[in-house]
């Protein structure tokens, strides 16, 4: 049977402290309000969803309206789908 070295022993109780301090900010920081995450029209695509969305209603395909606004298809899928939810 193998035992754990100093070494790892030690390591995992570092990454434990790291979590926990994480853990402690992330709730101190809702506890004060803040909101977390990606807010809403904070996203550089946001700015070009309208357009997307007109794109999308002549019939044009993700990839096509991708490709001409400098979005990936999967971008403008995300677009599409969060506006028909």
């Amino acid at each position: 049977m193998r035992f754990p070295s100093p070494e790892s022993i030690s390591a995992r109780r570092q990454s434990s402290l790291a979590i926990e301090r994480v853990r402690s900010g992330l709730a101190a920081a809702r506890a004060r309000g803040v909101t977390l995450g990606c807010q809403v029209g904070q996203r550089p695509s946001d700015k070009k969803a309208k357009r997307v969305l007109a794109m999308h209603r002549e019939g044009l395909s993700y990839r096509l309206i991708g490709r001409s606004l400098g979005l990936s298809k999967n971008t403008v899928m995300g677009i599409v789908h969060r506006e028909a939810a």
